[in-house]
């Protein structure tokens, strides 16, 4: 399909809210490398072009494969401010006013990085980009739901003492044989300490409907991460939408996992009153933010400004924020609008 400037240009323009953005993968390339540099970390590369070229995925395991190798130049609480820091300068150049941002503390406390470290990094880059840039921005800590429940339970018990840095909980990695259900006694414990919840549930996974309706009946969250699946059985579908919960959709990461933007499948939830926002996932390993996953469903898949003001919209609209706040959003989101069209 053809492309048209003016409607890029407007969405670049317009305030934007990110959902679902895992900040380890946000990781660019440049940085790993100097990373890598500074603490005496051997990537097996010689240029990030190289490193780039490496990035071989097809599916989710073999993305996660390279996604948690890179990790390993995250060592000091300057390295994690360094990254969440870089993550938020992109986010303001997006026009990305709020961002609800996940990172994965056992992916560094397994390899003897401390909790502490990892999560005074990232909220020294908050601060700071909250003074500067004027991005707002709340974590959602993530389990790896390949590891165990107690390990699970034993990171949410750690992060206690930093509650207050901590909006959600959140369930990421392999999919195959961890259901939600497996994790919940965990999420139960995180709700009683007032976090609010989501879970992953990727494209195309097994057991996807099963792990569906699990978040819905037995955890009881409040968003989904990724759900496209949800259209292959109406009554879970009703159901979102009854609820109002929020859909995190990574278009550009499904286009990796399945080979299509799901652009269709979006339409179809937004024709059904589900509440879709369009994210970007793992941004530097799918070389695209959230512009770009806007500019590719607008480009390849035909959406209208309407359209995409939707999903826009939603953005703030299911954000976790009090309402004064996602009033606020909404006020500059709707004068941009007055302003411009494209």
């Amino acid at each position: 399909m053809s492309s048209n400037p003016d409607l890029r240009a407007w969405i670049a323009q317009l305030p934007k809210a990110e959902l679902h953005v895992h900040l380890e993968g946000t990781l660019e390339p440049e940085l790993s490398f100097a990373l890598a540099a500074r603490n005496g970390v051997a990537l097996g590369h010689d240029t990030p072009e190289a490193l780039i070229a490496a990035y071989d995925f097809h599916d989710l395991p073999s993305f996660l494969a390279i996604y948690y190798q890179a990790m390993e130049v995250l060592v000091s609480e300057q390295d994690f401010y360094e990254l969440a820091f870089a993550y938020l300068s992109k986010a303001r150049a997006q026009n990305i006013l709020y961002c609800e941002m996940f990172f994965d503390p056992q992916a560094h406390t397994g390899r003897g990085v401390a909790f502490h470290t990892v999560i005074s990094g990232i909220r020294r880059a908050q601060v700071q980009a909250a003074a500067e840039l004027g991005v707002e921005s709340q974590l959602i800590m993530c389990f790896l739901r390949e590891l165990s429940a107690a390990s699970a339970m034993e990171t949410l018990l750690a992060s206690l003492p930093y509650k207050a840095w901590i909006v959600g909980v959140g369930l990421d990695s392999d999919e195959k044989n961890n259901p939600p259900i497996k994790f919940a006694a965990v999420f139960a414990q995180a709700r009683v300490e007032g976090y609010r919840l989501t879970m992953h549930c990727d494209v195309n996974q097994q057991n996807t409907l099963m792990h569906i309706g699990q978040c819905l009946e037995v955890i009881g969250v409040d968003r989904i991460d990724h759900g496209i699946n949800a259209l292959e059985d109406a009554a879970l579908c009703t159901e979102i939408a009854r609820r109002g919960i929020g859909l995190t959709i990574c278009p550009v990461s499904n286009r990796f996992v399945v080979q299509n933007l799901t652009g269709e499948e979006i339409r179809r939830m937004l024709a059904l009153g589900m509440k879709v926002t369009i994210n970007s996932d793992d941004p530097a390993y799918f070389r695209a933010y959230l512009n770009e996953n806007l500019n590719a469903l607008h480009e390849d898949a035909g959406f209208t400004a309407a359209e995409i003001t939707t999903l826009v919209r939603n953005g703030f609209e299911v954000a976790w924020l009090d309402e004064t706040r996602r009033g606020h959003y909404l006020a500059l989101l709707d004068a941009r609008l007055a302003q411009a069209s494209p």
